[in-house]
């Protein structure tokens, strides 16, 4: 079988350079390629993408070696349908090494037609390093080679406003712009470059926070042979990912005209504040899947999916989610109940085996963040506790008990969590289990045994978790709270 590339394919390689993309890893390939493959095909959008690989080690060779084509295999549940579908990305014109030719990659900002800058280079990459400097060729940290980038297209045009980039980082972290903005900002001034230059990047150049969401487990190794087999070429860069996409930019109408998503019928919001998306996917997918996690995982299930399917555990996760995590949210309860229905078609993928271990690291941490804002929000706003919600938080402590029924549980967490959550076990009654973990305001960075009625709904939990199990404890539970 032959390699793949353009002449194999029959695919040109003429598009003008409108992105510079920061990373070449799976997401980016199955999430930002994939959208402006979407804007060419179906608007003319006539974008070509130039990919710089970040750190020394990466894929830009193997990228090159394929003409920038790979193969993207979607897979998911839509609306309680399967969906597999198949595309051959052809939008990358060049990879780039900034370590083997940092030449080519100031040149990329001499692009007369250069519009966007997208990264993503991890949640760590997004840093300052105050030894960078603007003559290293390149400099470590992606911020600092963006700096770099940014000053020799100003320098280039002249100052020309004109000229200006549009920069959507796609790392995980809040205010991700906001915080790539600021670091630029700081290499101005330690590298003493112009007011001029500075003052481009501030009124000539836009910076728009982002969240996004796709789950890209990326090469199929272990399913490799059933793919290749649906391909006429060989493909070192298959990339597999999810049906579901949602990418949420900050911006107003001059951004939505630079980027037609609103002409294509791929879920791109470009809105003025990304906020109650944020909070929206965290409470709803990030909440669910923690407050899953360990009472799943005590009932005796081991994946995402089982869980949502058994006749038990997924009306109990399904509760949770539309009876008490989404009347604590804000935005329109339609807009809501649509993105949890995707959720769950997102979980009951059977092309995605996720484990619960595999997602049960840091569970106290998650469950602060993600569940515990939801239950207290559930409590002000009704004034009673939320029974699906509480009895997950009970589930939670006897996770961290280590074992459930003769059984292990598969812990991980920082060791000073788990030795403190083990010897108050050894030590204490279900009440004093619930009053010291509630208690302790370094996991919670509050005292909750002031939340009224929550101590005594946990430790009730905890004793119908420990005499009848999960499912008839619950049920136990659910009678005794509304007496």
């Amino acid at each position: 079988m032959n390699n793949l590339n353009r002449q194999l394919t029959n695919t040109e390689n003429k598009l003008p350079i409108k992105v510079v993309q920061f990373g070449e890893g799976n997401f980016l390939r199955a999430f930002v390629e994939y959208a402006f493959q979407k804007l060419n095909k179906e608007v003319d959008f006539n974008a070509g993408i130039a990919v710089v690989q970040p750190i020394s080690k990466g894929l830009v060779s193997k990228l090159n070696d394929q003409d920038g084509l790979y193969t993207l295999f979607t897979k998911g549940i839509k609306e309680g349908k399967e969906i597999e579908e198949k595309e051959l990305i052809t939008n990358i014109v060049k990879g780039i090494n900034p370590y083997q030719d940092f030449n080519a990659y100031l040149k990329l900002a001499e692009e007369e037609e250069l519009q966007f800058i997208i990264s993503n280079t991890t949640e760590a990459g997004i840093a300052y390093v105050e030894s960078d400097t603007p003559d290293m060729a390149p400099p470590t940290s992606f911020p600092a080679k963006l700096t770099v980038l940014l000053h020799h297209r100003f320098n280039h045009f002249n100052g020309d406003t004109e000229k200006g980039l549009t920069i959507i980082p796609c790392e995980l972290i809040n205010y991700n712009s906001d915080t790539l903005k600021k670091i630029v900002l700081d290499y101005i001034d330690l590298w003493s470059l112009s007011e001029a230059f500075k003052s481009w990047v501030i009124n000539a150049c836009s910076f728009h926070n982002t969240l996004v969401d796709r789950i890209v487990p990326g090469y199929p190794k272990d399913q490799i042979e059933e793919y290749n087999s649906q391909l006429a070429y060989k493909d070192n860069l298959i990339v597999s990912a999810e049906t579901f996409f949602l990418w949420v930019i900050e911006g107003g109408e001059d951004l939505k005209s630079k980027l037609p998503f609103g002409k294509t019928d791929l879920d791109v919001k470009i809105v003025d504040d990304m906020q109650p998306f944020r909070t929206r996917k965290v409470r709803i997918l990030n909440g669910a899947h923690t407050a899953m996690v360990p009472f799943s995982l005590l009932y005796g299930n081991e994946t995402v999916k089982e869980s949502v399917d058994e006749a038990f555990t997924g009306p109990f996760i399904q509760s949770a989610v539309f009876k008490e995590i989404i009347p604590t949210l804000d935005m329109e309860k339609e807009e809501l109940e649509a993105f949890a229905n995707a959720v769950f078609d997102r979980f009951r993928n059977p092309f995605v085996k996720h484990m619960l271990s595999s997602i049960a690291l840091n569970s106290m941490s998650k469950f602060k963040v993600r569940v515990l804002p939801s239950l207290l929000e559930y409590v002000d706003r009704k004034e009673k506790l939320p029974v699906h919600l509480v009895f997950a938080f009970a589930c939670l402590l006897q996770f961290y008990k280590g074992e459930f029924e003769n059984r292990s549980m598969p812990v991980n967490d920082d060791q000073a969590i788990m030795d403190n959550l083990k010897s108050i076990w050894e030590t204490s009654t279900f009440e004093e289990v619930a009053q010291r973990v509630l208690e302790n305001t370094n996991y919670w960075d509050q005292d909750l045994t002031k939340v009224k009625g929550l101590k005594e709904g946990v430790a009730l939990a905890l004793k119908n978790l420990d005499t009848l199990g999960v499912q008839k404890g619950f049920e136990q539970f659910q009678d005794e709270l509304k007496a």
